[in-house]
């Protein structure tokens, strides 16, 4: 078992440490160069294209086989926004400081055009499957984009598969035995703490009974399909969103005269040395280090740019044009860090628990509970008790939306009826998270979560030049009003069947 966990420390500080994190950067800052720092040059356009059409033409369904954009986007969400955008947050400033929230946000910015690419990819090369539902994601692009280039179609397709395999094991821990602990063990905590009915078979059953419940409603909402998790989702992930920053709005405002010192001391320690006087923390240099990967990797972990799991999900929508889809790639990472983190950061920085003058943790802060903590002490108990519900939904949402990664993967390697198989197994390996203790389980899978980045990132950059062509296609038709030939898919049918549905006026 020691063996096992010193392989995994390896293998994890490797793809979530420097390598990992430059990797991702460097993909981030190259497609943010070739797209003309697309997320800000036209920052009006994205916008009014995914925020501004939520309550129009973006829930408009016009293909059978397809979602509406605004629930493509709200399940993509599902697994997107969990518990890091809370406990994950507290955590990167507990270790990095201020600080790291600065670069929590400078990893969102060049995820938002990873995002965007990921998404362009995944569009263009999806297909149809079997049950006539959309089908896209890294391992298509992998084996029919990388694998078109000369001497490259066994790479693609290895790459492919490791890229699935890594995709079925995270989503085993990181995106439901971890979510399931996590819930179990703080509603039990907060709500149940004076229950106790006992063992069962050496496990105990307040455990076991939430695992049941939790497996059921999970058991319901995926047998209903991705249409059913998506109608789910477009309820469920708005009105948890919303509630969750009004949440922290009123806590902001509430202690609005220490926000000033809260926004100064993000920048005043974005690269660490000021928060060392006197060699308290140790190295400066150290700790500019921890800032920065601390920060970094809290805005990889929580909005998951480049990891290539939510382009599963936008791969199903209804629009017809790869970049249309993209810009709702950008509108999710910057959802998720630039506010939903941000927000978190702030009932942080503002709770008294992080010194805003030399970036340190007080004495007796815990990072785990530190948001809860924030809220309670200016709510009461119902402030805490907010918290706990919220990373409760988070996780559960998490839990929907790996079990369509994990399905989607497992068609692309063995076809749709062992994606049915991998629902079953999915759900029944959700009364094990409620009762699990080791946290081998979780660490390991977040080791594969990590190293599906890996092969996706390959992908992304073997494709640089389609996605130079593919953008400046839909810039020079969609803003700047040229008549030119669209680019939609690398399948003939399906570009002839999307610039039908475009001239009909349904793409």
């Amino acid at each position: 078992m020691d063996f096992i966990i010193q392989i995994n420390d390896k293998v994890n500080n490797f793809a979530w440490g420097t390598f990992g994190l430059i990797l991702m950067l460097g993909t981030g800052l190259i497609c943010t160069v070739i797209t003309g720092f697309f997320q800000i040059t036209h920052l009006r356009h994205w916008f009014k294209k995914t925020f501004g059409i939520m309550n129009s033409e973006g829930r408009i369904i016009n293909d059978a086989g397809a979602l509406s954009q605004f629930r493509t986007f709200c399940t993509a969400l599902c697994a997107t926004i969990g518990t890091g955008n809370i406990a994950g947050v507290a955590t990167a400033i507990c270790v990095g400081g201020p600080g790291a929230v600065f670069w929590m946000w400078v990893a969102a910015f060049f995820g938002m055009m990873v995002k965007y690419s990921e998404n362009v990819l995944g569009m263009y090369y999806r297909r149809r499957n079997q049950e006539g539902a959309w089908s896209g994601g890294p391992m298509y692009y992998l084996e029919d984009g990388l694998g078109s280039i000369k001497n490259c179609k066994k790479l693609g397709r290895f790459l492919g598969i490791v890229f699935c395999i890594f995709t079925v094991l995270a989503s085993f821990g990181i995106g439901n035995m971890g979510q399931i602990n996590k819930i179990t063990i703080n509603f039990e905590s907060t709500f149940l703490s004076d229950v106790n009915l006992g063992m069962f078979m050496g496990l105990p059953r307040v455990n076991l009974m939430i695992g049941v419940v939790l497996m059921i409603s999970v058991a319901v909402i995926l047998m209903g399909g991705l249409r059913r998790l998506a109608a789910v989702s477009e309820k469920l992930i708005p009105t948890m969103s919303v509630a969750y920053i009004v949440g922290c709005l009123v806590i902001i405002l509430m202690h609005i005269s220490v926000f000033p010192a809260a926004i100064g001391s993000i920048f005043k320690f974005a690269l660490g040395p000021d928060a060392v006087k006197g060699g308290v923390a140790g190295s400066a240099i150290q700790l500019a280090l921890n800032t920065v990967k601390s920060g970094c990797k809290r805005g990889v972990f929580s909005n998951e740019a480049g990891l290539g799991s939510s382009v599963m999900v936008h791969s199903n929508s209804c629009a017809r044009e790869p970049v249309r889809q993209g810009l709702w790639g950008i509108a999710e990472v910057f959802l998720d860090t630039i506010v939903i983190c941000t927000m978190t950061a702030l009932v942080v920085l503002e709770s008294g628990a992080i010194d805003l003058n030399t970036g340190l943790m007080v004495e007796g802060t815990n990072d785990s509970t530190l948001v809860a903590k924030a809220f309670g002490a200016t709510l009461g108990k119902p402030g805490e008790w907010f918290v706990v519900l919220a990373i409760t939904l988070f996780a559960f949402t998490t839990v929907m939306g790996w079990s369509y990664y994990g399905a989607k993967v497992t068609e692309y390697l063995f076809g749709v009826t062992w994606a049915k198989v991998y629902r079953s197994f999915f759900v029944l390996l959700i009364v094990f998270g409620a009762v699990m203790e080791s946290n081998l389980a979780w660490d390991i899978s977040d080791t594969f979560n990590g190293l599906m980045m890996i092969p996706n990132l390959i992908g992304l950059l073997a494709q640089i030049p389609l996605i130079i062509k593919l953008t400046r296609n839909y810039v020079e038709r969609r803003i700047k009003g040229k008549d030119i030939r669209p680019l939609l898919s690398y399948d003939v049918d399906i570009q002839r069947e999307a610039i039908k549905a475009i001239e009909k006026g349904a793409g």
